[in-house]
């Protein structure tokens, strides 16, 4: 993780200060005034409460940490709802990036990597169980981390459906009686393609809900790409359609 922040007073500032803040551990148990407000200024402020033994906060904390630890993040977290329409507004066709369940902060690094380098507008993530934004995804990333935005969304079957509301189709890239080569998914319109974790992958319910399935086209049967390198073809493939030229350096 980022920059460590523990104790009642500090926690509550940084929150109400506005910076960045990952994620909060709160001790198991603890009741009273500091739970409420704690569970409070999380919850207003969409920061990921997690609830842990005493054990667990003496182990990352040496000093006094009256029961409460956060992170701080190296980038802040933007607003789906106000990146999307200041998107359209710029007369942009929409790409996003939706990372469900990617918890490995290289993939996540180089995602972002490719996301910039693509133009992608922002990268959304749900609030638990996805990468950090530290330092080593920052340098996955190659710094690309602190120039996209990045959308942190509490539920991503929500979002989803408030895109698709949006008019914004989402397509999952997954293996499923739906699932066509990706080549023949139209990307020429507003998008959002949704990535899931190597091995598990989407969930079933996340690729019903999407507009389309895509698959990418393997010469061999030997398991699968890598999600960092998925998203780059995905991204490229959007590219490609939408007819982007593309740098000197490129």
């Amino acid at each position: 993780m980022s920059n460590l922040i523990y104790g009642h007073h500090p926690v509550v500032e940084a929150i109400n200060a506005g910076m960045p803040v990952e994620k909060v551990l709160f001790q198991q148990g603890l009741r009273g005034e500091l739970e409420k407000e704690i569970r409070h200024l999380t919850k207003a402020h969409d920061i990921p409460l997690q609830v842990v033994p005493v054990e667990k906060l003496n182990k990352l904390v040496r000093g006094n940490h009256q029961g409460v630890v956060a992170w701080t993040a190296l980038v802040a977290f933007r607003n789906l709802e106000d990146v999307l329409p200041a998107i359209l507004e710029r007369g942009e066709t929409p790409l996003l990036l939706l990372l469900d369940g990617i918890t490995d902060v290289r993939n996540f690094g180089a995602i972002c990597r490719s996301a910039e380098c693509a133009g992608v507008h922002a990268v959304v993530v749900p609030q638990s169980g996805s990468a950090p934004a530290n330092e080593d995804a920052m340098k996955a990333s190659a710094g690309a981390l602190a120039r996209i935005p990045l959308c942190r969304v509490r539920s991503m079957y929500s979002t989803v459906e408030w895109l698709q509301q949006s008019d914004v189709q989402v397509v999952a890239t997954a293996l499923s009686d739906r699932s066509k080569p990706i080549f023949e998914v139209d990307f020429t319109g507003p998008t959002a393609i949704l990535l899931g974790p190597e091995g598990e992958g989407l969930a079933p319910k996340l690729i019903r809900m999407s507009d389309a399935v895509a698959r990418i086209p393997q010469a061999t049967d030997f398991d699968s790409y890598n999600v960092s390198v998925a998203a780059g073809i995905a991204v490229y493939e959007v590219l490609r359609q939408r007819g982007t030229t593309l740098g000197d350096d490129a």
